[in-house]
């Protein structure tokens, strides 16, 4: 089983590590549409468009099941995706819906997501799907604090902790009665054990990366038993990047928690 995992930079890249140590048998190909980064500021349509042209790209390279690891496009481009490409497709926001649901008992949720992920509310109507009540909040300075590698820096502490508060006076004003908080963006698991610690006593915290990996075993049974029976040596693992292989590689290497040997180079246009 080849899985292609895409998303419009290296965040994604979370959700790959995640998935090769639940599924270490199958083949992974990665696609970092770095050229194009970043999607929150694009319209629905330029979004859908991109996310397409990546999608039929992994297709083309032999991904018989796809990972939108990519909070914007999993919210504007999804059902754009799966309209394009005949094999399944998964998206974040559904998991991380999915992983919240069985999560809370209040039936009340809180997200941390970036800006556009929040203007979308993609994680308000999932949830809303499933019962749930969510509060969003766009924490944007996360993202470049985990890009610079500022995992547990004092600045980034400091932060997390406004954020928090912030969100939990909020949501209050709203009276919700929150206790689980999903991290609704693929650089926000570098984060977690942060968070974790930040967050009041019970709350649960749902990893977007670890729910998604879940749930791509419990889709694919067949690789989820031969995995932990422990009988498939790791897969193939393939990396490709829009622009900037060498930035790629480099924070890439943190996100993904192992070396990356190459990048390949692609062009998928405008």
């Amino acid at each position: 089983m080849n899985i292609g995992v895409f998303d419009s930079g290296f965040g994604g890249l979370t959700v790959l590590r995640a998935l090769t140590a639940q599924l270490p048998g199958a083949d992974y190909t990665y696609l970092g549409d770095t050229a194009r980064l970043p999607y929150g500021a694009k319209s629905q349509a330029t979004v859908a468009r991109y996310a397409v042209s990546s999608a039929r790209f992994l297709v083309e390279e032999g991904a018989e099941y796809l990972v939108i690891a990519c909070n914007t496009a999993s919210a504007l481009a999804l059902d754009a995706i799966r309209a394009a490409v005949r094999v399944p497709v998964l998206g974040v926001i559904e998991t991380g819906a999915n992983a919240a649901l069985e999560s809370t008992k209040s039936k009340d949720v809180l997200v941390m997501a970036t800006a556009a992920t929040v203007e979308s509310h993609a994680y308000a109507a999932a949830c809303a799907e499933r019962g749930l009540r969510a509060y969003e909040k766009a924490c944007p300075l996360l993202v470049p604090l985990v890009e610079e590698g500022w995992i547990d820096h004092p600045v980034t502490g400091e932060v997390l902790r406004i954020y928090l508060a912030e969100l939990l006076a909020e949501s209050a004003g709203k009276e919700l009665h929150p206790d689980t908080l999903v991290l609704g963006c693929t650089h926000y698991p570098l984060l977690r054990a942060n968070i974790a610690r930040a967050v009041p006593e019970g709350m649960r915290v749902i990893d977007s990366a670890d729910v998604t990996a879940a749930q791509v075993a419990d889709a694919i049974p067949q690789l989820k038993e031969e995995s932990g029976a422990g009988r498939e040596a790791a897969g193939a693992r393939l990396f490709y990047a829009t622009d900037s292989v060498s930035k790629f590689r480099r924070l890439g290497e943190k996100f993904l928690g192992s070396p990356i040997d190459e990048v390949t180079l692609i062009d998928l246009g405008g």
